[in-house]
């Protein structure tokens, strides 16, 4: 087995065979995005160093950037304690989000509510 693969095997990846991955800005921290792997997906980002998701909507790979320009270079990548969830650090160049913004977290606060006797 590979590297790489070994790597991949550590993923507890769920019942469709996905795992969420949560993309940050390497040197800011800032959390620009949540997408999807499979171990395909997560294998051709480890390998080549350019993200590449799987699209639940459209069922198919794509990799940051081919067509928008706005590609994420990969720094590191982490599993969760659990091994379910993986943090990408990336070097994003223009927008990570398809709406064209900088972070696809930057729309709609959701205001925790305070119970009466908080």
């Amino acid at each position: 087995m590979t590297e790489v693969e070994s790597r991949i095997a550590q993923v507890a990846f769920n019942a469709e065979g996905l795992a969420p991955v949560i993309v940050q800005q390497w040197d800011t921290l800032e959390v620009l995005m949540l997408a999807w792997v499979d171990a395909e997906a997560l294998r051709r980002t480890l390998t080549s160093g350019r993200a590449t998701y799987w699209s639940r909507s459209r069922q198919e790979y794509w990799r940051k950037g081919d067509t928008s320009g706005n590609t994420q270079r990969v720094h590191a990548a982490r599993l969760d304690c659990d091994g379910d969830a993986i943090l990408l650090q990336v070097h994003q160049s223009g927008p990570a989000c398809h709406t064209g913004t900088r972070t696809c977290f930057d729309t709609t606060d959701l205001e925790p509510v305070q119970a009466a006797d908080a």
